[in-house]
């Protein structure tokens, strides 16, 4: 079930994508919303933009690192992360060469079919619980 927008901005940043990216990026979303709902512990995600892109935050408890959704040069759409958060980088150790990555800040994608839920579910719930774990398990 499509979740809505809360934010008129956000609802426009995603309609001003091109239509080769529309329908990835508000795949990703959902599935950055529907993994949020699995985990109380990160209390409330809000959508924002940040640098122009829809932004994923958890302003009540801070657990996130921020998770963007936007296009990119080299692919029709991506999620990013923090690049200093290891978010990317630790997903590509437990996934070698299943995805084409940007170094240590994006994921990139040129159709929906290359969206895997269950593999992209666990750099999703990295990124939204990294500021829960320890400074030695955040970059394991």
């Amino acid at each position: 079930m499509p979740h809505p927008f809360t934010d008129p901005a956000v609802s426009t940043a995603f309609d001003a994508f091109p239509e080769s990216a529309r329908a990835g990026t508000l795949l990703l979303r959902d599935l950055i919303l529907n993994e949020a709902a699995t985990l109380p512990q990160i209390g409330t995600v809000q959508e924002v933009l940040r640098w122009g892109q829809p932004s994923y935050i958890t302003p009540d408890r801070k657990a996130a690192t921020t998770l963007r959704i936007g296009t990119h040069k080299s692919a029709a759409f991506a999620i990013f992360a923090h690049c200093q958060s290891g978010v990317i980088t630790n997903y590509a150790t437990r996934f070698p060469c299943w995805d084409r990555l940007d170094g240590n800040r994006a994921v990139l994608f040129n159709d929906l079919s290359e969206v895997e839920p269950f593999r992209l579910g666990t750099l999703i719930r990295d990124a939204l619980t990294y500021h829960l774990k320890s400074p030695q398990t955040a970059m394991a």
